[in-house]
């Protein structure tokens, strides 16, 4: 078990304590009165019910936390160094030796170890305006740091689990990454609850920062308890010659917002985008996603496919930012998602903010109930309906499973998706 110091670096004990004041006058966004709020209403959400995070000794007495079983994980990578850290403080580094100067590891003990390195690259999320991140800068304990030294390949994957297991708590969650030039690396993360019935706020804050010729595969994915809230602010810099490959699941929680901004900063920056989720029930699911194009001649490519049962929601709302000055853009966004029940409610929102004059921005939006004549063909060949009805859910979601190659990552993401089916058809 690794301890972190009270002591913290003055470059971020002040942006604690400027952000510690903005919460003090930053309001929970209303519903329809923010902009990026209109279909997620928080209203029932009292913050003042949520306490900070324990520490273990409270949890292991605290008659409503989790017995300790370990919860259903959503990935777990072969041969994979895993930082697991739970809402205790406890963080166990396991797996492969890494290659040398590659850091994972407490981002908080980081920042006393490696002060300048942390400074120069934390806070491209910021918390003027958002009541969640800035009460994440002010509170977060622990957090997860990935640092890949320029010219590196981090040849086995990386998996960051974040376990909450204390009920009626706040849970903030800082990831930093950073692939220097020429270095690559896959990083996958993991947000869970210790069982069913843990209800808590996971506040989450993600900066992805890929350098010069580099590249990133970064997967998120989160199965919380569906008595949690969610809520989180991820972005990613992606430079010069440099590629992302992001993918987004979202399983857990009953409600929450998600938003993701890739912004391309260098030019030949590339950046492919993969999100799905799956709500049933109540469940209330809200992404927000931006691709920015900040230099000429760079890419992006994103995709989300969402499956809807019971009296579930979802919103999806992305937009494609093309910068003055960003000539030769190529982007592309899509949104599709299937109606299981005729009770659940999807909106698809693409938008287009394009401020040069030779580029390429196409989008697409669709929502559609499952297709009677599929079913009927395939029922009419001896399966069943409940069969029948997998089969052509399973064939609308590999759409999204074929945008990779074959392979370890192909077989995970689509056995988290099966996995998801299950438990809600």
């Amino acid at each position: 078990m690794a301890s972190v110091a009270t002591r913290e670096p003055e470059f971020l004990a002040a942006r604690r304590e400027r952000a510690a004041r903005l919460t003090e006058t930053l309001a929970l966004p209303s519903f329809k009165g923010k902009a990026g709020w209109e279909f997620t209403d928080i209203s029932a959400l009292d913050l003042g019910a949520f306490g900070p995070s324990p520490t273990e000794s409270a949890i292991l007495a605290d008659s409503t936390a989790a017995d300790g079983a370990a919860p259903e994980r959503l990935f777990e990578p072969e041969g994979a160094s895993e930082l697991r850290q739970t809402d205790a403080g406890e963080t166990t580094l396991s797996g492969p030796e890494l290659p040398a100067g590659v850091i994972v590891g407490s981002l908080e003990l980081a920042a006393q170890e490696h002060p300048e390195l942390i400074e120069r690259h934390l806070g491209s999320v910021v918390s003027d305006e958002d009541v969640f991140v800035a009460r994440n800068e002010a509170g977060f304990r622990g957090g997860a740091f990935v640092y890949v030294p320029a010219g590196v390949a981090v040849e086995h994957p990386i998996l960051l689990t974040a376990i909450q297991n204390a009920a009626g708590t706040e849970l903030h969650r800082r990831t930093l990454i950073v692939i220097e030039d020429g270095a690559q690396a896959e990083v996958w993360e993991q947000y869970l609850s210790a069982s069913e019935e843990v209800s808590g706020v996971f506040n989450t804050v993600v900066e992805l920062v890929v350098c010069e010729n580099a590249h990133l595969r970064f997967v998120c994915g989160q199965s919380l308890s569906e008595r949690s809230w969610i809520f989180g602010s991820q972005r990613a810099e992606v430079g010069r010659d440099a590629s992302l490959e992001w993918v987004a699941l979202g399983f857990g929680s009953a409600g929450g917002r998600v938003r993701m901004d890739t912004r391309l900063g260098g030019p030949g920056a590339d950046a492919r985008v993969t999100g799905a989720y799956a709500p049933h029930a109540r469940q209330h699911i809200d992404f927000d996603t931006t691709q920015e194009h900040a230099a000429p001649n760079t890419t992006s490519d994103l995709a989300f496919r969402g499956v809807l049962q019971g009296r579930s929601t979802a919103v999806w709302r992305g937009n494609i930012i093309v910068d003055p000055g960003a000539q030769k853009t190529d982007a592309f966004q899509e949104s599709r998602n299937l109606l299981v029940s005729k009770r659940a409610h999807a909106d698809a929102i693409p938008g287009l903010e394009i401020q040069a004059n030779d580029v390429r921005c196409t989008h697409a939006a669709a929502i559609a109930q499952l297709d009677a004549e599929q079913l009927f063909y395939l029922r009419s060949r001896g399966l069943r309906e409940d069969v029948a009805k997998r089969l052509v859910i399973e064939g609308f979601l590999s759409a999204l499973t074929e945008r990779f190659e074959q392979g370890p990552v192909r077989e995970m993401l689509a056995g988290a998706l099966e996995r998801r089916l299950g438990l809600i058809l």
